[in-house]
């Protein structure tokens, strides 16, 4: 199917300015469905709504876990060292994979387990495809983290996605503990907009995979926010899925334990909120990093490369 891009609309969330402006309150809900919609109860729903993140354990069953674990190792080995959707630390060891949904079947099928896909059309109040999708790998000793930032800013600015109508969902493959970079958020954040300072570089489809330095707010920011809104560390067994909305702040530590880290991590957005052209980005990022065509998931089953 071929790429579809919508034409550009009005923004809402301006960023990547040439000055600091204040932030900007979020337009839309975070929970779109009810409790009518899928599996998750109405007190569910109304603590995500107000967090913007929750914690399924168990989303993975332990026999998922050691075939999952076998099919990151083959995945990384097999893959071309120059495949762009080979995403590689500094030092030289993988960090992320792309568009694994589409090179696993068993990954695939992840996403369409009952404990996963429903959760997302009933937050999202519709169909549902898949905007991004890959396997982090935080191995012990030279893992590297993440800067803090909202997905939503870069997919808006970079992608083209109008609205904040996405959400993300990080499954556990190993155990997460408080000492080996877990994710870290700032609950609540996801009701407020934080416009970026600094233009989008030529090189934006790349350089923020490695090292996340343009769309992120600057200090003075992120410590009024982590006063308003406090931080959480997200910890729990193998086969635990983190859920959070595209707004909210997030970020992780490096692992400098011997313990790795490692997940299947998915970014699903309504068939409702397709792209348009980059907001603040001269040309779209590449398909695997940004899917172009919001066909519902499902529907065929997924081209295996």
């Amino acid at each position: 199917m071929s790429a579809v891009t919508m034409p550009r609309v009005h923004d809402p969330y301006p960023t990547r300015l040439g000055h600091a402006v204040a932030p900007i309150p979020r337009s839309e809900p975070t929970v779109w469905g009810g409790p009518h919609d899928g599996p998750l109860s109405a007190a569910t729903l109304d603590a995500y709504a107000q967090a913007g993140y929750m914690i399924r354990p168990g989303t993975l069953g332990a026999n998922w876990l050691p075939p999952l674990r076998q099919e990151l190792e083959r995945i990384g080995a097999e893959l071309d060292r120059d495949d762009p959707r080979v995403i590689h630390e500094p030092g030289g060891s993988i960090r992320s994979v792309f568009e694994p949904h589409l090179i696993s079947d068993l990954v695939a099928e992840v996403v369409g387990l009952e404990t996963v896909i429903p959760i997302a059309r009933q937050i999202l109040g519709s169909e549902v495809y898949i905007h991004q999708a890959r396997i982090n790998f935080m191995p012990g000793f030279t893992g590297t983290g993440f800067y803090w930032h909202s997905d939503f800013e870069t997919w808006h600015a970079e992608d083209g996605m109008p609205a904040m109508r996405a959400v993300s969902c990080s499954i556990a493959l190993t155990d997460n503990f408080p000492y080996n970079g877990p994710l870290m958020v700032m609950p609540g954040s996801h009701q407020v907009f934080y416009p970026c300072v600094g233009a989008t570089p030529d090189d934006h489809h790349t350089s923020s995979l490695v090292r996340q330095e343009t769309g992120v707010p600057d200090q003075d920011t992120l410590t009024k926010a982590a006063a308003e809104y406090g931080i959480d560390q997200l910890t729990g067994a193998a086969g635990t899925a983190i859920w959070f909305d595209s707004n909210l702040l997030h970020g992780s530590g490096s692992n400098i334990t011997p313990l790795p880290r490692s997940n299947i991590f998915l970014v699903f957005n309504s068939t409702e909120n397709a792209l348009a052209d980059p907001f603040a980005a001269a040309r779209p990022r590449p398909e695997y990093l940004a899917a172009r065509s919001a066909e519902p998931f499902g529907l065929h089953p997924p081209a295996v490369r």
